[in-house]
């Protein structure tokens, strides 16, 4: 059984979360003296892990292409010791386009061309080598996808009009084939995981992922900054939703969005994780701020809902008034009440944090245990590690 526990203190805001094996985790953030404001960093040590693209020569005669027919890409790094036969697999996020506009406009940038890609990519966090940083996956094979399809690997489509290819899922399948035939096909232990835009991909594609591998494998997946809510903005609005409206309109996604959703729902309902989480069957980690800065940013308080500017600060740098807080706990207690069911289920994970912030898992800066903040107990290397290995704490 999973639980959440929100507790108030004179020095701040507690956020608990009990995994099923009996680990208890909590993030302390200090809404009246300062606040806990995490930016991504650089490796000070120069000592990090770097490695190339790899292009999909086969996928182009599969179907299988970015938006502008270019080939999709991967960077692998490959495990030894212990891990060799163990595999991550991280699928890059990068927002969506919702538009035919959006999309020409994507396709001349690296998330929608392997041709503009960067030919090298930092490993850090969860895709670190350092055992210091990342203890229980620092020697596995680690794999990151390039997201250059725009709708979180799940269209299969095209515009010919426009020149534009919609087939991340296909892409998804592509690479997975590249990889089993590079060696996954022999993984003891598998973890699919993304950030983002890519941590809803995890979700969508989380069953299709464990359906490659035999009952021995044991597979999980994660998502990290994926719980997208379908939230009302300040204005009364329904921002995001118009956005998700777009994507499965532009690409055509009624008929690749997950059917035990689109059942019962209307196709944009079901790119929310809230309305999909639970019919998962595969085991599935949710990583995630309750005070999301993308979701504050450009879900909660977009400057289309925010002419004034007045939201500016807050959802800038988490500079809020008391006003703007309280809106915030609205949002972090329909996030919570979105993931009771799912916390219920025994093979289920969760750690909802208190951080302002965006992207743990991928960032040495949330993600590694010897960078834990004051009153962190558990933190979320080893929160996530502790339910994948469905290790007991005593």
């Amino acid at each position: 059984m999973y639980a959440l526990l929100w507790s108030w203190s004179f020095t701040g805001l507690f956020l608990l979360s009990i995994l099923a094996n009996g680990v208890m985790g909590y993030d302390e953030m200090d809404l009246f003296n300062g606040t806990y404001v995490f930016h991504k960093q650089d490796d000070d040590d120069g000592d990090v892990l770097v490695v190339g693209l790899t292009l999909v020569q086969a996928a182009t005669a599969e179907g299988a292409v970015c938006l502008d027919g270019s080939m999709p890409g991967y960077h692998l790094y490959r495990g030894y010791g212990s891990g060799a036969n163990n595999w991550i697999i991280q699928l890059q996020g990068g927002a969506w386009c919702d538009s035919i506009e959006d999309c020409q406009n994507r396709k001349r940038s690296s998330y929608g061309s392997s041709t503009l890609m960067e030919k090298q990519l930092n490993f850090t966090g969860l895709l670190s080598n350092k055992a210091a940083e990342n203890p229980d996956f620092y020697n596995w094979n680690k794999v990151k996808v390039r997201y250059c399809d725009g709708a979180s690997f799940s269209g299969d489509s095209e515009n010919k009009t426009a020149q534009l290819q919609f087939r991340g899922k296909r892409i998804f399948l592509a690479v997975m084939e590249d990889l089993m035939a590079k060696g996954m096909c022999h993984a003891k232990k598998a973890l699919l995981n993304g950030c983002s835009s890519g941590g809803l991909s995890a979700i969508l594609r989380c069953d299709d992922f464990s359906s490659l591998f035999p009952p021995t494998t044991k597979v999980k997946c994660m998502s990290d900054a994926g719980f997208f809510l379908d939230a009302v903005d300040i204005s009364g609005a329904h921002s995001i939703r118009r956005m998700y409206s777009g994507v499965v309109n532009t690409q055509g996604l009624q008929n690749t969005l997950p059917r035990t959703c689109t059942s019962h729902l209307e196709p944009t309902s079901c790119l929310f994780p809230q309305n999909i989480i639970n019919q998962v069957k595969t085991p599935l980690f949710i990583l995630n701020s309750a005070f999301d800065s993308w979701q504050i940013e450009n879900s909660i308080a977009p400057p289309s809902a925010d002419p004034s500017g007045s939201w500016h600060n807050c959802s800038s740098s988490f500079k809020c008034n008391t006003s703007q807080m309280q809106f915030l706990e609205g949002f972090k207690m329909s996030m919570l009440d979105a993931l009771k069911t799912f916390s219920m289920s025994s093979k289920n994970g969760m750690y909802i944090s208190s951080r302002w912030a965006h992207c743990l898992a991928e960032r040495k800066d949330t993600w590694s245990p010897g960078n834990s903040q004051p009153g962190e107990d558990t933190g979320m290397a080893v929160a996530v590690g502790d339910w994948y290995f469905e290790r007991a704490k005593k």
